[in-house]
């Protein structure tokens, strides 16, 4: 496994308000691997881009950037394209405040994944979009990708790139709770009732399992930067790409190991263990 550019910089974000995110807890799980980095938390992503830009930030500016929002978000998931409909007013007045609070809390609006990152991309400074710079955004919106195979946006935990989005919201809604849930849910079986009936099965929201959880979405984020591929065929690997809540918690929470052989090898040689 072949690994490119080292990381210097690995910069930590939050978009909205998440609960039970310790990032303190996740930077220095990354100081364990990445030695020789500056990993940094810097708050608010929009806040931190937008006060370094010229001119700060403007009422125009905020304006302009809330219109963007609302162009990717997915009001149709069988449709790819956002269509010519002009945002209302309603919408771009949700992504203003959005964008300006920094406890800004989601409402289970699906957006266009890799959309979101070609805005984000475009506000961190020229100086820092190179491969030695890794920028990570934890966000609780929902994002989704299109899918060429059945024609739809499917929600998605994470959007891995330049920069790379990890979506709290995700966690829970994006793999797939177990079989029961789907045979159960039909018969009109109360939702608090097959959950706890699943209990420990499924990532619910306000879960405290979240963080550690997450810390295996970083470590993904990373590979992907370092070597272009986030992702391993070994379930018990917390960089396998789990499809059901079940193979999430047993990769990120219950595994036998942390890492594949493999991966294992790499991080080493990352934190100069051998």
């Amino acid at each position: 496994m072949k690994g490119g550019p080292r990381i210097t910089g690995l910069h930590l974000y939050v978009e909205g308000f998440i609960s039970h995110l310790n990032i303190q807890e996740i930077i220095r799980y990354l100081q364990r691997w990445m030695k020789g980095s500056d990993i940094a938390f810097r708050g608010n992503f929009f806040r931190h881009h937008l006060s370094t830009r010229p001119k700060g930030v403007t009422p125009r500016r905020i304006q302009r950037l809330a219109q963007e929002l609302v162009f990717h978000r997915i009001r149709d998931a069988t449709r790819r394209d956002s269509g010519d409909r002009r945002p209302m007013e309603v919408e771009v007045a949700y992504e203003r405040r959005r964008i300006g609070q920094e406890d800004f809390r989601s409402f289970g609006i699906l957006y266009d994944g890799f959309g979101l990152q070609r805005i984000f991309s475009g506000l961190i400074s020229e100086d820092e979009r190179y491969l030695n710079h890794c920028h990570i955004i934890f966000t609780n919106q929902l994002l989704g990708t299109w899918d060429e195979d059945d024609h739809r946006y499917h929600a998605r935990v994470s959007v891995y790139g330049f920069p790379s989005l990890i979506s709290t919201t995700g966690v829970v809604e994006a793999p797939a709770k177990p079989r029961e849930f789907y045979l159960k849910r039909p018969l009109g079986i109360p939702l608090e009732i097959l959950k706890d009936e699943l209990r420990g099965r499924f990532i619910d929201h306000g879960d405290s399992r979240l963080t550690e959880i997450l810390k295996g979405y970083v470590i993904q984020a990373l590979f992907f930067q370092m070597t272009g591929d986030p992702f391993c065929d070994d379930p018990q690997c917390r960089l396998y790409n789990a499809h059901w809540q079940e193979e999430l918690i047993r990769a990120q929470l219950d595994g036998k190991y942390e890492f594949c052989k493999s991966h294992r090898e790499f991080l080493n040689r990352l934190a100069g263990l051998q």
